[in-house]
């Protein structure tokens, strides 16, 4: 549907997609002609403890998270990755409303920061070097899924 409304869309003006937020979604999306996105996912998520980050997303409610005391992401510079550590949010994040803000801060910020990336790589020309690392980083533990592989396929994005 994305590359069907892409296609039919003016060239010289912008193009919205609403209610996409996933960050592969995001970089796929991008590839087929979205500029603009908007979407609760990163604020919806966050009152879950979920942060969003390059591989994932890092469910803080898990025990894993309760010695962990790095920021959610060390590259982050977001108010919460500079000052709260993985331990605290999972110490707060199913007693505390702070933590669904202090979680929603970074995910806005990482999808910010996403957007930021992709349209560097746009304006560098190396779009399609910028989706393979991602989509390396994205599925390193996991297979990449077909649908992934045929939509960047279908604007000669090869992610092999």
């Amino acid at each position: 549907m994305v590359t069907l409304s892409t296609d039919i869309l003016p060239k010289d003006k912008p193009r919205y997609l609403m209610g996409v937020g996933f960050a592969i979604d995001l970089v796929v999306c991008v590839a087929l002609g979205c500029d603009m996105f908007d979407c609760v996912f990163p604020t919806r998520t966050a009152r879950f403890g979920s942060a969003l980050v390059d591989s994932g997303q890092l469910n803080l409610k898990q025990q894993k998270f309760a010695k962990d005391f790095r920021p959610i992401d060390a590259d982050c510079p977001c108010f919460t990755c500079q000052g709260y550590t993985r331990a605290y949010l999972h110490t707060i994040v199913t007693h505390e409303d702070n933590a669904c803000t202090l979680v929603s801060i970074h995910n806005v910020a990482y999808q910010m920061g996403l957007m930021r990336r992709i349209r560097d790589a746009i304006k560098e020309d190396r779009y399609p070097d910028f989706v393979r690392s991602f989509i390396r980083t994205y599925y390193s533990s996991k297979p990449v899924p077909e649908w992934v592989k045929d939509a960047l396929s279908s604007v000669n994005v090869s992610i092999d």
